[in-house]
Order: structure tokens, then sequence, then C-alpha cells
């Protein structure tokens, strides 16, 4: 497993991160055990999970896990916060109040004593940004966290965390995590340039499209979804995420790594790990069995010509799917053809 510098920070992460979303829900804690044995064997250290996870439920098995593995040392673990987590008006968001309850809460579950990073996992625009980030300085200074950072903002929000850190003397913002894959590539037009301008690491989600990047899609398959499969399950939300020309190009990119020699994944995986900007892909098996094209990924070197015909299937910084549809801004539209 290779690793990575996270920006111009003094944190090494590995390449591939393991996302744990399934932790606490549909992947039981045996299975989910075995994943993190199978991601350490794989030399994935770095681990990611929310408290919105299964409502707290994956944040308690990573803690379990960590302490049964007894490898809490050997991980870089983080974690998100944001989404609601009770009824009350003070049960989400950014404000202090609830980010030092929240905090010691994820704490507790995960059985540490600290958080490597720290994310705000959507932007609270209807909290003063400075309160927020110097609870999160305030956070680092008693050792509760060590970096923080942030999870899909568009990129002129993530320029004023950076700036108020600046002019405030507070812990600068390290990364952006957000979603990045070859059915949505609009980071390319948003953040991408700013990240490298200012060091930021980042750190990707959804690499194979929540499963649209498999190849096991037909064309026609959003009008008879597979059981079993994500576009079934998940038939509702994933309408919101669909475009016209989805699965089509699905389909045209799962038809180029065959020809090429590759799974579908293997392509997928890759091309995000051969972007430059990219300091690590998070990825989400919810089986054992379904970590290792992940970890094969990383061997794969895409050669000129198949980057040059993925970009004439997706051009960069174009979207056939929107991955951004949780995000609470207007991120761009869906391309048509």
């Amino acid at each position: 497993m290779r690793s990575a510098r996270v920006g111009r920070s003094g944190l090494t992460v590995s390449k591939l991160c393991l996302g744990t979303w399934y932790f606490g829900g549909p992947t039981p804690y045996d299975e989910a055990l075995a994943l993190m044995r199978a991601a350490l064997d794989g030399g994935i250290t770095f681990w990611d999970t929310s408290d919105h996870y299964n409502a707290g439920g994956s944040e308690s098995v990573i803690g379990r896990g960590l302490r049964e593995l007894g490898v809490r040392d050997e991980i870089v673990l983080a974690t998100k916060v944001f989404y609601p987590m009770g009824p009350g008006p003070n049960d989400r968001g950014g404000g202090r109040r609830y980010l030092l309850r929240e905090l010691d809460a994820q704490l507790k579950r995960l059985q540490t004593d600290w958080i490597d990073v720290y994310m705000l996992h959507r932007s609270d625009f209807d909290t003063p940004l400075d309160e927020t980030i110097e609870t999160l300085d305030a956070c680092v200074k008693a050792g509760k966290i060590r970096y923080w950072g942030t999870s899909t903002f568009p990129a002129w929000r993530v320029a004023e965390a950076w700036w108020r850190s600046e002019l405030r003397g507070w812990t600068h913002p390290i990364c952006e995590e957000a979603p990045y894959n070859l059915l949505d590539r609009r980071v390319e037009a948003d953040r991408v340039r700013f990240l490298r301008e200012y060091g930021l690491g980042f750190f990707t989600w959804s690499s194979i499209a929540g499963g649209l990047l498999t190849g096991k899609y037909a064309v026609n398959a959003n009008e008879n979804p597979p059981p079993g499969t994500r576009l079934k399950d998940m038939h509702e939300r994933y309408q919101t995420r669909l475009g016209p020309a989805t699965l089509e190009k699905a389909q045209a990119l799962a038809t180029l790594a065959r020809s090429a020699g590759l799974d579908p994944i293997h392509l997928a995986v890759a091309w995000v790990l051969q972007q430059d900007v990219v300091t690590s892909a998070c990825i989400g098996p919810r089986t054992r069995e379904q970590l290792l094209p992940y970890v094969q990924a990383v061997d794969v070197t895409l050669d000129r010509g198949v980057l040059d015909e993925i970009d004439r299937i997706v051009p960069p910084g174009s979207a056939y799917a929107d991955f951004h549809d949780t995000s609470g801004w207007l991120v761009g539209p869906l391309s048509q053809v």
C-alpha cells in the first residue's frame, strides 16, 4: 500500500481509506471486524467514519474493533460531525454547544482519547464560521483532535475557513473530503485548483459511484433494478442522482475497462488514485470479499490512451450522476449527452 502526505501538514495516510458507512448497519460486527483485519493486512491504515453513520453505530463498531485488535496507534482515524443526532435544534450543525458535546460522545463511542482528523460533514451556513473554527481550534489545543478539515464544502467556503484561521491565528484546516468519480468530476471545476494552491489534502468518496461503475448495471437497469443492489434497495435516493445518460456512460466506461483487460472497479479506482491532487480514496466495502478489488486497483496504472478515452467519454469537469446531492449548495447541472 502506498501512502501520501496530507497537503502541507505533518500527517501521512494510506492511499486507500477504509470507509465504514455500513458498520453498525448492513455489516454486522463479526464481518466488520474481519474487514478491519483485512484492511490492516492490505496496508489500509486510514479509516473514516461519522457520527451520522447508523446513528453512531459505525463509530461504536470501530471503537470496539480498535480495542479488540489493539491497533489504535497504528490507525489514522477520521470522523465527521454535522448531521442531526437528536430531535432538538441544538442536536446538529457547527455550533459550539453541539460540537463540544458531540465530540465527547464520539470519543466515548470510538473508545479513544483523540481523533486524528475531525471533519465538518457538511457546511453549516446558519452558524458563524468563526464560532465553528474557534471551537475546533480549542479542541486541537485540548488534545481531543489532532487536525480538522471539511467535507463536501464549496471552494469559496473552504477558502473562507482557511483565511479566517490565518487571520485569527487558529489551526488551519488540512483537507477537504468530497465525492469524486468518473460520473461526477465537478470538483475539477470547483475545488481542485484551490486545494493545490493552498496545499490542502484531498480525500475522495464514492470512487465507484455507489456501485454504478462496477459494470453490473444495464443501460435500462433504472426501470428494473437488479435485486440486492443499491439501485434497487435505495431506488428513491438514486433517482436524485441519476441523469438521462448515467447508465449509458457507466456502460461505456465498463466496456473500455474490459477492452483494456481490467475489471471496471479497477479502472474507476485507479483513475481516482492517478489524479495528482488526490491524497486518499475512501472506499466502502460491505464485506471482506468486496475489499480485494480495491486493494488490487492500487497497483493498476492507466496508460495515456485509456486516460484520453476516459476524457472523451466523460470530459473533465462534467457530471453524469449527482453525488453532491446532499451538499446543501448548488454545484452545477448534470451533463445531458
